[in-house]
């Protein structure tokens, strides 16, 4: 114990912690968790399957790709026991440097839909992210937007803005394209995109939300809860205020990511990590976690109303696993096609 709370307090220079507040419990029962979501709202979660089981949950936040090179740092000294991904590329990606184990649970098996879990049985999914299209109907001609690969239409040159090749989810959404299109069909849609893009590429969604709104591009591609969250007023009044300049577009079907957990290769409270996976994957656990987030829980959809504003949405039939196993592809087209 003594070894870990070290660790846990010399992360505070690279990492955000957050040690769930609880009661004292007679047994010293607890899942250490090493986290890529970045929700307060999570912690809610954290504190209801506490105060159910006794368990208590120590949290260690931090980017997704810091938490991997981290555990790969770590070896078997590593004190993670559930580790918690966003994006299809970063867990899948865990599980193919060896840092997950494999999971016996038929709580699991049953709540975890199919194409959201790892066939190997060392990840699941928790929550769902669908990548959609926002646009200024001021600035381009919403009816001529039906899908992903009509941002490559020539009549949208100038007017595309995009988020960098770093994104995880913009390589999940190429991956996508792989599957669904092929390989020469998606070079032919990435070449005609980034030869529509308007400027340099943005850091992250909710700057491309602001550009599309203040008319310096027409249309780019996000992740649905970015917007809602914007509308909800999440960011402050003027985010909201960008946000309703601009119209939400869901390709049919479209292209839905994850976030997921997975069990640490060393974990030294492996039932423990268990349960607590269990719990956040459950219906209840998964609309705890994507309700205030604006996420999508693993069966249903999002019951709040910005949310369902947006309109109905049917994932396409690529799986997780098919996303992880393009993203090297993915990232080598996207750098060819010069998404920078």
């Amino acid at each position: 114990m003594q070894k870990f709370k070290k660790l846990f307090y010399s992360a505070l220079a690279s990492s955000f912690l957050f040690n769930v507040s609880l009661p004292t419990y007679s047994t010293e029962r607890e899942v250490k968790v090493y986290s890529g979501r970045h929700y307060n709202t999570d912690r809610d979660i954290y504190k209801k399957f506490a105060e159910e089981t006794g368990i208590k949950v120590r949290l260690i936040e931090a980017a997704g790709i810091s938490l991997i090179e981290r555990l790969k740092r770590e070896g078997n000294n590593s004190q993670a026991d559930l580790i918690l991904l966003v994006d299809a590329a970063r867990i899948t990606n865990a599980a193919k440097l060896g840092l997950l184990q494999k999971i016996e649970s038929t709580n699991l098996e049953k709540d975890v839909p199919v194409g959201l879990k790892d066939p190997n049985k060392e990840w699941y999914a928790l929550t769902r992210r669908v990548r959609v299209m926002v646009a200024n109907p001021k600035v381009v001609d919403i009816n001529k937007i039906n899908d992903y690969t009509d941002l490559a239409d020539p009549s949208l040159k100038g007017k595309v803005c995009l988020r960098n090749r770093k994104s995880p989810y913009n390589q999940s959404l190429v991956a996508n394209q792989i599957v669904n299109k092929g390989p020469e069909a998606t070079k032919t849609w990435l070449n005609g995109m980034i030869s529509n893009v308007s400027q340099p590429f943005f850091p992250g969604d909710i700057s491309i939300v602001r550009a599309v709104s203040k008319r310096k591009c027409g249309v780019g591609i996000v992740n649905h809860y970015y917007v809602a969250r914007m509308l909800a007023g999440v960011n402050g009044r003027r985010d909201s205020l960008y946000a309703k300049k601009t119209v939400v577009l869901i390709p049919d079907p479209a292209h839905v990511n994850i976030s997921a957990g997975g069990l640490a290769k060393y974990a030294k409270n492996k039932s423990e990590a268990i349960q607590l996976l269990e719990f956040l994957a459950s219906p209840r656990g998964s609309e705890g976690l994507a309700a205030p987030t604006f996420e999508h829980p693993l069966k249903e959809v999002n019951q709040n109303q910005i949310v369902k504003n947006f309109g109905e949405f049917t994932p396409d039939k690529v799986t997780v696993d098919q996303l992880g196993e393009n993203n090297s592809m993915a990232i080598k087209m996207m750098k060819e096609a010069g998404w920078d």
